[in-house]
């Protein structure tokens, strides 16, 4: 097995997810097996409990992993599927730890920090890393490690004036040591470290900065870590002389030294890596260069053509996205993502109009009257909504009349997890009179509780207690538009996480006012994707479909949704075998899959797996 450790200094956000997994996109185009770890130094177990705000969106894995969300990057990238261990915490480490020292394991010695919690880092690292990610049962043979936070920035404080303090290796420290135990444990030729730095550019000078990179690498050697690779983040191309600098201090040879500048979409990392000969230093490091006496080389079509297409994209298709967590886009990351998938394959440059639903309600017209009149003014601009999930009962009143204006109005709308639960509730109320229809979860006291706790949910403990990970939904009829764009399958599996549920004994009700309930699981009992029968495109899903969208394979409910937003839909559902990027069963009409084997808790096991505007401004973010 062959490591490369992905580590990042001067500031956080510099991309190192994207970087890791761009260079997992190479080495795959090498001809590689790949997976990935990503290591988070906080002490929570999972991500799970931590607010969007805090940390971005939650990603959710087939075997009910809450994770961090540079795992999805890595799955999108590499079209691969990881595991909750995948995703190594502080909180993890010290739990098995503990554990270990509970049974006795370490036999009466004293547990400490070294060598214990980093050997049982280097132990983790090993054994994930044998596990296999692409659907066979070969293990793979790179994995490439990103390691959260900063390395390299020096903080003084009244009890430490030397500057030797790192604000954000405090908590990483233990995972440091381990890393610099791993390197000299798996040998030379097997370990790679690849440092992403900033090379700033100060508007008064206009001149590319190299100190604060030298500083970085400086503090990573004294910490143990020695970089092989510098990639180097900067918003223009990097000039020669500033590569011979950092050559010359960082100690790194120039051949060693890329350029990560801003490009125009994120599909062009892996060929800027590529046409930089990365893939060769990497290798080379990591004695690979050859099969047989035949050099490697990065076969990346697939990406080139994307990456092509998407620049010379003209066409708008505008999509309102009705949410409360719209001050951060890493909030919606996956959803935004599954969006571009689809409008890049069909030929449509996207663009997202935030609409915060909290500006939607009728209380902020006389509070904030220019923020109501503009989130109007987008949701009705746009050609499609989208409802995200979420938890909480603020802005749902918002999301409510989002979804009653697109019901009413023919508007294609997309209602993912509460998106859904949000437009059962709005035609209950709307279509049935219902007036006091909700759910339990914004009012406990509800006379007419159209979403409810599932039974089976924990009302004490919030880690990992949601109905999680890939569970099975049955179609219920083959003439609904979902079934035709997953490939007229007669399942499919998808991503679930949520406690709440469409109250199984007011269905009947619901289809006789006219509401279809197109997908249940196997029991038949809890309702996975609402219909419009009447409506150009109005579906909502329990699941979230985003989470298993690919960049050539997008997932088809996002396809629905950008192909009746832009007037495509017909032709879509027209396909013969629709579109498909889940694992499905197929009916007869199409060819089939292999039966996935099921976790005992219905997770799928060994399955194959297989930009966005923000407001027409012309700020790119893939």
């Amino acid at each position: 097995m062959k490591y490369v450790l992905v580590t990042g200094g001067v500031v956080s956000g510099l991309g190192k997810g994207v970087t890791a997994s761009s260079i997992g996109v190479v080495l795959k185009g090498c001809g590689l097996r790949v997976t990935s770890i990503k290591i988070d130094p906080y002490l929570n177990t999972d991500a799970g409990t931590m607010s969007p705000f805090e940390h971005g969106e939650v990603f959710v894995l087939d075997d009910g992993g809450e994770v961090d969300l540079d795992l999805g990057n890595y799955e999108r990238f590499l079209d691969i599927k990881l595991t909750r261990d995948n995703n190594i915490t502080t909180g993890k480490i010290y739990q098995a730890v503990i554990d270990k020292e509970r049974r006795g394991d370490y036999l009466g010695k004293t547990v400490q920090v070294v060598p214990h919690i980093t050997d049982e880092i280097q132990e983790w690292i090993e054994r994930v890393a044998m596990n296999p990610v692409d659907g066979t049962e070969e293990p793979a043979d790179v994995c490439v490690i990103e390691l959260g936070g900063t390395i390299g920035d020096k903080i003084f404080s009244p009890h430490n004036d030397s500057g030797i303090l790192d604000a954000g290796d405090i908590e990483s420290m233990p995972f440091i040591e381990a890393l610099g135990q791993f390197s000299y444990r798996v040998g030379a030729g097997n370990f790679c470290l690849v440092h992403v730095s900033l090379v700033p550019v100060l508007n008064v000078v206009g001149e590319q900065k190299t100190k604060p990179t030298q500083h970085s690498v400086r503090g990573l050697r004294g910490l143990g870590l020695i970089p092989d690779i510098l990639a180097c983040r900067s918003t223009q191309p990097l000039e020669e002389n500033v590569k011979l600098k950092l050559a010359q201090f960082c100690h790194v040879p120039t051949p060693n030294i890329v350029n990560l500048h801003d490009v125009t979409n994120i599909w062009h990392i892996p060929l800027l890596l590529r046409d930089q000969k990365a893939h060769e230093a990497i290798l080379k490091v990591l004695d690979l260069q050859c099969v047989g006496k035949v050099p490697r080389e990065p076969k990346l079509t697939e990406w080139t053509e994307r990456a092509s297409k998407f620049d010379k994209l003209k066409t708008p298709v505008r999509i309102a996205m009705v949410g409360k967590y719209t001050g951060l886009s890493d909030s919606y990351l996956s959803v935004l993502k599954a969006l571009l998938h689809a409008s890049v394959a069909l030929d449509r440059k996207l663009v997202v109009d935030w609409v915060p639903s909290c500006d939607l309600e009728d209380s902020a017209a006389e509070e904030t009257p220019d923020a109501y009149g503009k989130a109007w003014e987008l949701l009705k601009g746009a050609h499609g909504v989208l409802v995200p999930g979420g938890f909480g009962d603020r802005g749902v009143q918002g999301k409510i009349l989002a979804t009653k204006y697109a019901r009413e109005n023919n508007v294609p709308y997309l209602g993912i997890c509460l998106g859904m639960q949000i437009a059962v509730i709005e035609f209950a109320r709307s279509v049935m009179k219902l007036r006091g229809a909700n759910s339990t979860e914004f009012d406990p006291a509800t006379t007419t509780p159209c979403v409810i706790f599932m039974p089976e949910g924990s009302k004490t403990h919030m880690g990992a207690t949601m109905r999680l990970g890939s569970r099975r939904t049955f179609f219920q009829a083959n003439t609904c538009k979902s079934f035709k764009l997953y490939g007229s399958a007669s399942y499919v599996d998808e991503r679930h996480r949520h406690r709440y549920e469409v109250n199984p004994d007011m269905v009947p009700e619901f289809e006789k006012a006219g509401l279809s309930f197109v997908g249940k699981d196997e029991s038949g009992t809890r309702m996975e994707i609402i219909e419009l029968p009447t409506h150009r495109f109005f579906v909502g899903a329990q699941f979230h479909p985003e989470f298993k969208s690919r960049p050539g394979k997008p997932s088809p409910l996002f396809m629905g949704l950008i192909a009746a937003s832009s007037g495509q839909l017909d032709q879509l559902l027209q396909q013969p075998c629709g579109v498909v990027s889940s694992p499905v069963r197929r009916s007869s009409s199409c060819n089939g899959v292999t039966k996935q084997k099921l976790y005992p808790n219905g997770h799928v096991k060994n399955g194959l797996v297989n930009g966005y505007y923000a407001n027409g401004n012309s700020i790119l973010h893939t």
